[in-house]
């Protein structure tokens, strides 16, 4: 067990949220509607996690807002999702669980499959 684990455990704590941001990634990817809904599959598979319901994606505002966001129920919570392919192609994606996860497992698997060549993450548990 890990440390985060074990203070998760030790702290009862209700829920966990992570927010990863990633940037440099691949633009056909984060403008791609079937990307980022492989990438939903593929990510609650990494990190255990059992989606409920469809992956709600849509590509909405104007101008410099523009760009595709992403909600997926989780039976444990949510994972939302942004991406801003008008600046440095990031993507800002947060994971809120009830059930613990493995957070930097989690920001490596965003940031290969979006071929990020950065990211940065924070996580904090839910009392």
């Amino acid at each position: 067990m890990s440390k985060v684990q074990e203070d998760y455990s030790k702290r009862k704590s209700w829920g966990m949220v992570a927010s990863i941001d990633i940037y440099h990634c691949n633009p056909k990817f984060i403008t791609s509607k079937k990307k980022i809904q492989e990438f939903v599959i593929k990510l609650c598979q990494s990190i255990g996690m059992k989606r409920h319901g469809p992956t709600l994606i849509e590509r909405f505002a104007e101008g410099e807002l523009a760009g595709y966001s992403a909600m997926q129920f989780i039976e444990t919570s949510s994972i939302t999702m942004h991406f801003d392919d008008q600046h440095d192609n990031r993507a800002f994606i947060d994971i809120f669980s009830c059930k613990f996860f493995d957070h930097k497992r989690a920001e490596r698997f965003c940031r290969d499959f979006f071929e990020s060549k950065k990211s940065k993450s924070i996580y904090y548990f839910r009392h």
